[in-house]
């Protein structure tokens, strides 16, 4: 912590190239405490899932499509699917106008079509899912397409068709992809592997169509140390083709956690490769550690994001890149609270940040709040700041915690303001995943 006899103090690590913020620490702990009462919100859960029928642990954030309609994934749970070992899902939730209709649309085999997703899916150019599994049979996880049926479905059940676009061998090319994938403007795919890669601490790959199959080239593979490693998120493109994301650890050799406290990463198109660039490196305690959460972009090209452990009060930080003279600034916009009694090294935000067009950050924790079950959240500009309002509380009520527990994907938000999420435990209280419920789907409507 900063000496008090010293007014002003640099703590934040930068990259080379970056430009270095100093604050006073009064500051830093002011913006922590900043709140605002929060308008009268109204929370609902859409679905809840049940081992034995629907898979559990949603891990993911949802993706919405035009007509509203919800679709995620489900990591897996001990049994389902009438008493078989069950390996994951693709679902969609759609409204109808007189509730909400949860379908799963692929079940995951555990064979050569993959198990275990834990990135979300993603609407191609052509309306089909993409996304990625973690695992395949004796393999190190996939890239699959899914395509929806080829005409109008006039039941619940309608089969969407599974392909494997790629599969990991887990050596030079990758493996265990957690992220969610993104298209540019060709239709080329692009995402992260936690794991593998040319050091086995990670890579950023691209995989482009290719005479009806798809490539794989790699644009990075992180060698650890102040490189980065085991990026656990995807990427986000800005408006001159550069792609940026972050890295769980590596970083700073004098972080607080042995491995690092994490990076965010630039990657540039050059030539007929890529220029990897560490925009900035986390210190833990003065400014967060662990991103698991990739990047948004704003409008002016600001990078903003979320790191799950530690800052100035323990519970994780929302900040925020700007370029600044051919450099990036960091900001953080603001320190979450930790709760001691949460038995997790790492509380805070693990899902991607969302904005509004108003300019306001959306978010969840997993183990802040108080309950040690997570909490959603609103940053709202306010007086050249930032407000925090807490849109919602989990298992306020106590166990069995039917309203959700513990959120760990991203936010997504309608155009009438409703935000929608997922949490990983929670639902019913029966003894089914272990016994604290297999997660839900959530709705906050304003």
């Amino acid at each position: 912590m900063p000496s008090r006899g010293n007014r002003h103090n640099c703590i934040w690590k930068t990259a080379p190239g970056a430009t270095a913020i100093c604050l006073s620490w009064a500051i830093v702990l002011a913006m922590a405490v900043v709140a605002i009462p929060a308008p009268a919100q109204t929370y609902s859960v859409l679905h809840t899932f049940y081992r034995a029928s629907d898979s559990g642990f949603p891990y993911a954030g949802l993706t919405m499509d035009k007509a509203g309609n919800l679709y995620g994934t489900a990591y897996a749970s001990f049994v389902c699917n009438g008493g078989s070992e069950c390996y994951g899902i693709v679902f969609k939730l759609s409204n109808k106008g007189a509730g909400w209709t949860f379908t799963p649309i692929y079940s995951f085999t555990g064979g050569a079509d993959g198990s275990y997703p834990i990135g979300g899916v993603t609407i191609g150019p052509d309306g089909a899912l993409y996304g990625t599994t973690t695992q395949v049979f004796t393999g190190y996880g996939t890239v699959f397409r899914l395509a929806p049926p080829p005409s109008v479905c006039k039941s619940v059940s309608c089969p969407w068709t599974q392909t494997v676009l790629y599969e990991f061998a887990g050596g030079y090319d990758g493996a265990f992809p957690y992220s969610d994938l993104i298209f540019d403007a060709a239709g080329n795919l692009y995402g992260t592997t936690y794991g593998g890669g040319q050091y086995g601490n990670g890579t950023v790959f691209k995989l482009t169509p290719s005479n009806g199959g798809w490539t794989e080239s790699l644009l990075h593979s992180f060698y650890g140390g102040t490189d980065g490693a085991t990026p656990e998120s995807g990427l986000v493109f800005d408006k001159a083709g550069n792609l940026y994301g972050t890295t769980y650890a590596g970083g700073y050799s004098g972080c607080s956690s042995d491995y690092g406290c994490g990076t965010v990463f630039q990657l540039t198109p050059a030539g007929n490769g890529w220029t990897e660039r560490i925009l900035y490196y986390f210190q833990g305690k003065p400014d967060g550690d662990a991103p698991y959460a990739g990047l948004i972009l704003d409008g002016s090209g600001n990078l903003y994001g979320v790191a799950s452990a530690d800052g100035p009060n323990g519970g994780g930080t929302v900040f925020e890149l700007a370029p600044s003279n051919g450099g990036w600034a960091f900001n953080l916009l603001y320190a979450l609270a930790g709760n001691s009694g949460s038995g997790t090294p790492n509380p805070g935000p693990r899902g991607r940040l969302f904005m509004d067009a108003a300019g306001n950050l959306y978010g969840v924790t997993i183990q802040d709040g108080g309950k040690n079950t997570g909490t959603v959240f609103e940053l709202a500009p306010s007086n050249g700041g930032w407000a925090y309002n807490q849109l919602y509380l989990f298992c306020e009520n106590g166990y069995p915690c039917s309203d959700g527990a513990w959120p760990w994907g991203g936010l997504v938000l309608d155009g009438k303001g409703n935000i929608y999420g997922t949490a990983i435990a929670g639902g019913y209280g029966d003894g089914n995943c272990s016994g604290g419920g297999c997660g839900v789907v959530f709705e906050i409507t304003p």
